[in-house]
């Protein structure tokens, strides 16, 4: 399975086999329960982890004890709180499985003695990194632009493993509304 993260590497930067089996050493497999919490907002964010299988979020609890989603990671994502990550300092966000997972996790430190032992991964993380920056850049822009309909037809268009995978009430905190508007809208367009 670790076959996945090979792969994706390799689409970003040059790595050998051999070289890929001395950085899978700096990674910890992990098997992840449906529900299970990887990181609880408030602690220290010492992991970022990779998809292998399963469907992970991002989230954290508004002042009225609701939870926003912010971010989900499927197969051959990656995900973490980024800032807190590269500061090691206390995660604004926690960190989910909604399914049955396998995760590649990295700490801080072993991250970086891998990004001095291998610099060619160094560009593989700065691609993602670019990646990740420009689809947040268009979130934010869909956020302002486009009416909660839109978000979603666009979201369904863009994302449609999502549909399948992710609770409606997930989906719907993901997209900035409540489960009851978005059942109106699927059923809006169930016809269509």
């Amino acid at each position: 399975m670790s076959d996945l993260l090979y792969q994706h590497i390799k689409k970003f930067a040059n790595v050998s086999e051999s070289d890929f089996a001395e950085i899978l050493g700096f990674f910890e497999l992990l098997s992840v329960k449906k529900k299970e919490i990887l990181m609880n907002e408030d602690q220290h964010c010492r992991k970022h982890f990779f998809v292998l299988k399963g469907c992970l979020r991002l989230f954290f609890m508004k002042e009225t004890g609701v939870e926003q989603t912010t971010q989900f990671a499927i197969e051959n994502w990656w995900i973490t709180d980024n800032l807190a990550f590269l500061e090691q300092r206390k995660s604004s966000f926690a960190i989910q499985a909604i399914e049955q997972s396998e995760v590649l996790a990295i700490s801080f430190e072993a991250q970086e003695r891998m990004l001095s032992q291998f610099p060619q991964i160094e560009r593989y993380f700065r691609k993602v990194y670019e990646k990740a920056f420009a689809a947040s850049q268009l979130r934010i822009k869909y956020i302002n632009d486009y009416s909660r309909e839109e978000m979603y037809l666009y979201f369904a268009k863009v994302q449609p493993k999502f549909l399948q995978r992710v609770p409606q009430y997930m989906l719907a905190s993901y997209l900035g509304f409540t489960p009851e508007y978005l059942s109106e809208i699927k059923k809006k367009h169930l016809g269509k």
